[in-house]
């Protein structure tokens, strides 16, 4: 099967408040030879104040973001879309991406309108993450690779420093293609020097062989980096689905508690031994490719850990309705941002078919379309794009106030509620930047310049 190795670069780092302002990827087929490759760019979207840090970081100049010769947010998801379609069936693969690049394109297609925002997932594609594969190549087989060491000795996994240490030459960091490139790199060393391990990181892309290896009870190997210390392999098997969320597994430690003396606890108990440490239960998304081994070495005592969770259905009952009570659902959706409302249940056949009309209509009949949406997400954010896009259609009414709505969203108080960028925030990261005396002075008053003119401060 093909591989679509892509890589965003953005105005931030909060999926459902930043977007991508260059999408490069390179599809290649199973060896990893190219096939075609696109580099797409677009302009700034009207809401969004960039991150000063990322600007100074991928030195994209303020004056880029508004280039009239490059397509607005709003037609840079339409070719997105129409890309995907076009190379489906394919492992859409990046580095980081299922964690960062998946979550951002999808809330591009959300408040863009599309109609297939999970279109990475659907229709034959699957999805991987040569992050999670370095990971476990650092657990599993270290002498693979040289590893970059900071000055606190401490090994760091970013691609921009673990591609050129194993021969990548002339990365290009902090550009979307230049990553795209480096990626393939890594994917290649790894498939070639233990395809047995590559072979079985990748098979973890289909969620029902993840869920069918877990529901066999054996003990397994989970890789992960938990609290922000190193990859590390944890020992487990399967002890229940979060009741929320089905792709949602839950996976018990065999090494961090004997399952046999929890089993009589009550919900009481069982909850405060899940805020012990080490943990005793890890999370794992069976949708997102985890890499999730075969243990061959398990020892007899995790084996009979593992036989007795597999034995007592009620307990893994008990332990997810704890683990539930953990994490309480937000009770009225309504009041989140409509950026946050995405998992907020799919379209009906209705709406989605007035989507696919929205996506080939004039802006006058797609200002018609948004009425007509039963969905109230698709309503606010169809009228935010008619007044981004086509302001001339707007009422007196409106254009006052989606110009108060500007307004409050950049002036916004600096509350945990507010997770998008405002001019304080703004601001107060050029005043670091400065601070820090790495980035160039020149660029640093070219964005204040540019923050002041779209704030219309001075």
């Amino acid at each position: 099967m093909n591989f679509a190795f892509y890589d965003l670069e953005t105005t931030g780092i909060t999926p459902a408040f930043d977007h991508p302002m260059q999408f490069a990827a390179i599809l290649t087929d199973a060896e990893f030879n190219e096939i075609e490759r696109v580099n797409l760019r677009c302009r700034l979207a009207p809401h969004i104040i960039p991150s000063p840090q990322a600007l100074a970081v991928t030195g994209l100049r303020p004056a880029q973001l508004l280039d009239e010769n490059l397509p607005n947010f709003f037609e840079f998801t339409q070719s997105l879309a129409e890309l995907v379609k076009r190379w489906s069936p394919v492992i859409w693969t990046g580095f980081n991406s299922i964690r960062f690049d998946e979550e951002m394109l999808r809330q591009a297609f959300y408040q863009n309108l599309q109609p297939d925002i999970f279109a990475t997932q659907f229709n034959g594609n699957t999805r991987f993450d040569i992050m999670t594969a370095v990971y476990a190549v650092w657990c599993c087989r270290p002498d693979l690779f040289e590893w970059p060491v900071d000055e606190a000795g401490k090994v760091r996994f970013k691609l921009d420093r673990l591609a050129p240490l194993n021969g990548f030459e002339g990365h290009n960091a902090h550009d979307a293609l230049g990553d795209v490139e480096a990626t393939i790199h890594i994917a290649r060393k790894i498939a070639e020097l233990d395809p047995d391990l590559w072979k079985e990181l990748l098979s973890s892309r289909n969620k029902g062989l993840v869920q069918s290896l877990l529901e066999s009870f054996k003990p397994l190997e989970l890789v992960g980096r938990f609290g922000g210390g190193p990859p590390q392999i944890t020992i487990g098997c399967l002890c229940g689905y979060s009741s929320s969320n089905p792709n949602q597994a839950f996976f018990f430690d065999l090494d961090a508690a004997d399952p046999s003396e929890l089993i009589t606890a009550d919900e009481e108990m069982l909850a405060a031994r899940l805020e012990e440490t080490p943990r005793i239960i890890r999370s794992v998304s069976i949708n997102k490719s985890p890499a999730l081994l075969t243990a061959h070495a398990a020892t007899e005592e995790q084996t009979r850990r593992a036989s007795i969770l597999a034995d007592a259905p009620q307990f893994r009952e008990r332990l997810a309705q704890v683990m539930a009570a953990r994490y309480p659902q937000v009770s009225d959706a309504t009041l989140l941002p409509v950026e946050k409302r995405i998992f907020g249940g799919f379209y009906n056949w209705s709406d989605k078919a007035l989507l696919n009309e929205f996506q080939g209509a004039d802006w006058r009949h797609r200002q018609e379309i948004v009425s007509s949406f039963e969905d109230a997400r698709l309503r606010q954010l169809g009228h935010r794009l008619v007044a981004f896009y086509a302001t001339g259609l707007l009422s007196e009414g409106e254009r006052l106030k989606y110009k108060n709505w500007l307004q409050e969203r950049w002036n916004a108080p600096d509350q945990p509620e507010t997770e998008w960028m405002t001019l304080n925030k703004a601001r107060n990261a050029l005043d670091e930047l400065r601070a820090g005396a790495s980035h160039d002075a020149a660029m640093l008053d070219e964005i204040e310049r540019f923050l002041a003119d779209r704030m219309g401060a001075r």
